[in-house]
């Protein structure tokens, strides 16, 4: 089939299903019988989701002492490390990726498209050739059109991943975003969002108020603070602007400023 395939002009990618599974000797005998008939690439699959980093890397590097052809990478994530086991196999020899948007796939899915492309750019310095700036709407778009909504502390493109409460980590955000956060969410295109809540300290009080126009002093913001832990625990969510500008008056009514 790979002869027939070539001499129709088509490229052909060998798809080797199970093969974290496989002998390896056999594996070995397949790539070359492959190469032999022209074929351009092998796939790799780790169908069942069973390997670590350390056992792709190994896998991979042997694949590619002993062969030419480019080796694709298709990794699943039931054991939570697809993602790493990609980033394994490419610093093994690997030439080509499978990723899908939001890691949607069988079972726990496969390797995020998202978690790859940021993963390869901060860790190795790695153009993909994706541009990151699109990965927040593309997940958007693919957990409306699956039915499959991202969840909120999901890597890379979660809505509270770049969210903020405790307060010696908005305090150390405010000097300085690598004291607390080693991904910059500008090429994401997204910010830093601080929320309020019972870890929050006084410089995400001070900040919060600043930005509703409102200027705390020291003294007022403690005591502002300590309403608004009692509001997350109570309410079992941040105050919103409504609720800051009410506890501000509160706290200017009953003479605790």
């Amino acid at each position: 089939l790979i002869p027939a395939a070539r001499e129709r002009g088509a490229d052909v990618c060998l798809g080797g299903e199970d093969s974290s599974r496989a002998d390896p000797e056999f594996l070995l005998q397949i790539l070359e019988v492959a190469q032999q008939a022209g074929a351009r690439r092998f796939r790799f699959a780790d169908t069942m989701g069973i390997l670590d980093p350390f056992t792709t890397h190994a896998a991979i590097a042997t694949l590619r002492s002993h062969t030419d052809l480019e080796l694709e990478i298709h990794a699943h994530n039931d054991l939570g490390l697809a993602t790493a086991n990609t980033l394994a196999a490419v610093r093994a020899g690997a030439t080509h990726i499978n990723t899908t948007v939001n890691g949607l796939g069988e079972r726990a899915g496969n390797a995020p498209l998202e978690e790859s492309v940021v993963a390869f750019k901060q860790l190795y310095s790695i153009d993909t050739g994706v541009d990151t700036l699109c990965l927040a709407s593309i997940s958007a778009l693919v957990a409306q059109a699956s039915g499959r909504p991202v969840a909120a502390n999901k890597s890379i493109v979660g809505g509270w991943v770049f969210t903020h409460e405790a307060g010696i980590h908005v305090d150390g955000l405010f000097k300085n975003p690598e004291n607390y956060q080693s991904i910059d969410p500008k090429i994401l295109g997204r910010n830093n969002r601080i929320v309020l809540g019972k870890h929050s300290g006084t410089s995400g009080v001070v900040r919060a108020y600043e930005e509703i126009g409102l200027t705390l002093s020291e003294p007022m913001a403690r005591k502002i603070l300590m309403q608004i832990r009692g509001f997350a625990m109570d309410r079992k969510r941040p105050p919103d602007t409504s609720d800051l500008q009410r506890l501000y008056a509160q706290t200017l009514e009953t003479g605790l400023a």
